[in-house]
């Protein structure tokens, strides 16, 4: 299953669609209209794990029951307002769990004691970095960027282990633009991005640091990229 905005566009959905059934998300009453369908304010995501918060609407509960997509529930409800809106913001790779531990839901650094914790000052983690393989990123956050290069040298030392890019040409509604992680969600060796490339200053080097990782791109559209909360694919 693949969990989306429901305001993604219908054509993106239809691209989308070919890769799985789709679970658009949508929200009343629980935060504030920009971010009120995006799937990592609701969901964070691990290797082997799905954390879905509490307040979540029991449609989508049942929904995930329905498809046998297993799922922990979290302790903390999302809420109207930072830092309550950015407790489910985590990025949990096979090796670290990175965020800002000041807001992280306990359920999940509980579940996840094993990884190793990387704490930077952003509390919407999720929506600025975008983790791929063997422990590379790309954030469009100056500050998670600089802690993410003091992890490790670069695999292989072939690559930077991290790619800043500009935040400033991501569209998202209400505000003077989005992030970069937003409007991205990877299926294996497949990134997917809601939007085009072409309308970012970064594209040359997007585009070469995920093909040099051997990742495929897959443009969901051909207007500017916008941040959508991520697109999750939810296994079994």
């Amino acid at each position: 299953m693949i969990i989306i905005n429901h305001k993604i566009s219908s054509g993106t959905k239809k691209k989308l669609s070919r890769f799985g059934e789709l679970m658009e998300l949508q929200t009343q009453g629980i935060t504030y209209s920009a971010i009120s369908g995006h799937p990592d304010i609701f969901f964070c995501q691990s290797p082997g794990h799905l954390f879905a918060a509490p307040n979540l609407p029991e449609k989508y509960f049942k929904l995930l029951d329905d498809h046998k997509i297993r799922y922990i529930t979290g302790e903390l409800p999302v809420g109207g307002e930072y830092p309550a809106t950015s407790r489910y913001n985590a990025v949990a790779m096979d090796k670290y769990l990175i965020h800002n531990f000041r807001h992280t839901d306990f359920t999940i650094t509980r579940t996840l004691e094993d990884l190793t914790p990387v704490h930077v000052d952003q509390g919407y983690c999720r929506c600025n970095l975008l983790p791929l393989k063997d422990g590379h990123f790309i954030t469009s956050d100056p500050g998670i960027h600089k802690v993410l290069q003091g992890l490790h040298p670069p695999a292989g030392g072939l690559h930077p282990c991290s790619l800043f890019v500009n935040s400033h040409k991501i569209k998202l509604e209400g505000f003077p633009h989005g992030f970069f992680g937003g409007c991205c969600g990877v299926l294996e060796n497949t990134v997917f991005i809601n939007g085009s490339l072409s309308h970012h200053p970064d594209s040359g080097q997007i585009k070469e640091y995920l093909v040099s990782l051997g990742y495929k791109i897959v443009e969901l559209d051909e207007g500017p990229l916008t941040d959508v909360g991520g697109i999750l694919f939810a296994d079994r």
